[in-house]
Formats: structure tokens, C-alpha cells, sequence
């Protein structure tokens, strides 16, 4: 596997919360759809194994990593599709024994809470009862939601949900903030961070990810895309160490088009704006810098090779990533200047990201 960090994801092939739709006052809806041109299943994450990163892989591995970060809405929406069957209805208070994990969960709905200085219509939070004592409080998944517009934010610590198949994750905790209010300018929009995965042998997975923010926005059938991954282990061919895959994407949900700029900022850097993350630090010249410093005297074919695929945009279809620099077809030709509006978040930033339960 090139992606242990991120097999929590691997629940979301089947679906165990089956059952109604019908959610009482819980939120139905918690997440944005990606299109699949740039959101790939993590059914297929082996074949993202590669002895030598080249720019096609890059570009590939984006969209597992987008894939990643659209399946924890999901998860928060299985949540609570598996707590609807309590009937809540109203506010209440009510144990249930977990069928994944066979242990105690306690879960409390009150009316008007506080949280980040805002006032919700409703607040839920959910317990692993025999370690409501740890320093955690034994906090599963805390979410916050407003009716009308739809909006709410989720706190998940996937280790006190389900703490036989998530025994690995230990502290890892995932935030979703999603809005169908229009904040952004988009219908529907939703933010996913990711902190504190845990350490991998890097021998065994280099680019294993330990934390990732991602902005998903959604207006009309176009899907905007920007963010950070942080792999703190991650080598090209130097001994430099420490990658930020910082992206942004566009996509169109009628037809399998998208396209996407990637940067490769050190996860240290302090900066912001496209100018700085897509373009100076741009796939095409972080290679060209690293094979000049391995073999200073590279002759123009050599480093050619190097570079294939590298350039930007790179373009998208159902089956993954097609090529970089030049453009498909017309087809590509509204994703493409999408993209100019768009910039991921600061590297350091994600690095050092926190969350917390309230």
C-alpha cells in the first residue's frame, strides 16, 4: 500500500448505515460530490505505487488525495444516517450499543449551543462511554448545525467511534464545515482538515500524509477545488525532505473534465498566493531544481525526461489524468480559467494544523 495514513477511508466502499433517509432534525446533508475525473476511489490507491515520482504521478496522486478528503463528509453523513435510527426527533439523551465496535456510545442532542463565537440550532455530541474519563472526554464526533440554511460544522475523532476497526488512528481528528448558505459564492460549499494522522515508517510509505486542508465549493454543475496536503516525509531525488502537495482544481459534474495546478512547497514554508505556491514552486521547476542538483551537468534530454508531464494545468478525464501543458480540447477550455481564481492555503499552516473538541 503507498497510502497506510489514509485506510480509515477504506469503510466508505461499503456502506454500513444503510437504512432510511428520513434524518429527524440531523442534518441530511454534510458534504460536496466530487467529480470522479479528479477524485479517485481509494479502492485504487495500490496502483499509486511507484519506484521513481515523475509529473504524471503528481498529478495521479492528487486525486487520491482529493479522494481522501471527500470521503470524510461521507463518513460524517454515515454517522449520522446511523444515529438517525434513534428517532431523534427532539432534543434527548440516549445510550446504544455500536454494532462496528461492540462498546458503550453515549449520545447527547441539546437546542442553542454555543461554538467558535456563533449560536446553532441544534448540538450533538457523541461519547465513547468508558472513556468519557480520558482526557478526550471520550469524544467520537461533535457536530453543530443550523436547519435553514443548511449549514454545520463536524469534529470526528474516528478512534472513539469505532475503536476496533480505527485502533490505529490514535488521535487523529478530522473537522467538516458545510454551508448551503452562499458564504463563498458557490450553492454549496465545504471544508475538510485533517490533523495529526499517524507517523509512518517511511521506508515503507514515504508519501504518507500527516495532515491536509481542502476548500470544495459547488455552483451549478461546476466544482472548485483548492488545498494543502502535508507529507512530512516526502524525497524527490535529494535528501530534502518534507512536501506540501498545495493544489487547486476544477471540474464539471456533467462530463468528465477537470483540470488542476499543483505546487511543491517544502511543508515549512510560511507564504501564501498562487504566485508563490503554483508558479514558483510549480511541479515543473521543483524538478527542474532537483535534478540539476544531482546531476549538475544534465543534458537537455535528460532533463526533458525528467520533466514530462510537469507542465500546467494538468488535465483530467473519467480515467484519471490525461497530460499536462497542453489542452485537450475545448472541452477543458471553462475548468482551465477557473483555476485563475483559485489558491491554496499556507503550507506551514497545514503543517502545524490543530483541531479540537469543543
Amino acid at each position: 500500500m503507498f497510502f497506510a495514513s489514509a485506510l480509515f477511508f477504506t469503510s466508505c466502499e461499503k456502506d454500513p448505515f444503510q437504512g432510511g433517509t428520513d434524518t429527524g432534525i440531523l442534518p441530511e446533508k454534510f458534504s460536496v460530490d466530487i467529480p470522479d475525473a479528479i477524485s479517485q476511489d481509494v479502492t485504487l490507491k495500490k496502483s499509486l505505487a511507484v519506484d521513481t515520482l515523475k509529473g504524471n504521478h503528481v498529478y495521479s496522486h492528487l486525486r487520491f488525495f482529493i479522494r481522501v478528503g471527500e470521503s470524510a463528509g461521507e463518513i460524517v453523513e454515515g454517522i449520522i444516517r446511523a444515529i438517525s435510527v434513534y428517532d431523534i426527533d427532539r432534543i434527548k439523551t440516549l445510550s446504544y450499543e455500536s454494532a462496528e465496535d461492540g462498546r458503550i456510545k453515549n449520545v447527547v442532542v441539546v437546542e442553542a449551543p454555543e461554538y467558535e463565537d456563533q449560536l446553532w440550532d441544534y448540538g450533538l455530541t457523541l461519547t465513547d462511554a468508558e472513556s468519557e474519563v480520558n482526557e478526550d472526554g471520550g469524544k467520537g464526533l461533535q457536530i453543530f448545525w443550523n436547519e435553514n440554511p443548511r449549514a454545520g460544522v463536524a469534529l470526528l475523532k474516528p478512534y472513539n467511534i469505532n475503536r476496533k476497526d480505527d485502533a490505529l488512528l490514535g488521535e487523529a481528528m478530522f473537522r467538516v464545515d458545510y454551508s448551503e448558505a452562499g458564504e463563498f459564492g458557490y450553492d454549496a460549499h465545504m471544508i475538510v482538515s485533517i490533523a495529526d494522522l499517524p507517523a509512518i515508517d517511511p521506508l515503507l510509505e514515504p508519501f504518507a500524509m500527516n495532515a491536509m486542508k481542502m476548500f470544495v465549493g459547488k455552483k451549478a454543475d461546476k466544482v472548485d477545488v483548492y488545498g494543502n496536503s502535508s507529507h512530512p516525509n516526502a524525497k524527490l531525488l535529494t535528501t530534502t525532505t518534507g512536501y506540501n502537495w498545495a493544489f487547486v482544481a476544477s471540474a464539471e459534474t456533467g462530463r468528465d473534465v477537470a483540470a488542476a495546478e499543483v505546487g511543491l512547497p517544502l511543508s515549512t514554508l510560511d507564504a501564501t498566493g498562487r504566485e508563490v505556491l503554483l508558479e514558483e514552486y510549480s511541479i515543473k521547476h521543483v524538478f527542474t531544481n532537483e535534478v540539476l542538483t544531482v546531476w549538475s551537468n544534465a543534458s537537455q534530454e535528460r532533463l526533458n525526461a525528467w520533466l514530462t508531464n510537469t507542465e500546467a494545468p494538468g488535465y483530467f478525464d473519467g480515467n484519471g489524468f490525461v497530460q499536462g501543458g497542453t489542452m485537450p480540447g475545448e472541452a477543458y477550455t471553462e475548468v482551465s480559467e477557473r483555476l485563475l481564481g483559485l489558491s491554496p492555503y499556507n503550507p506551514k499552516s497545514i503543517a502545524n494544523l490543530e483541531i479540537l473538541f469543543n
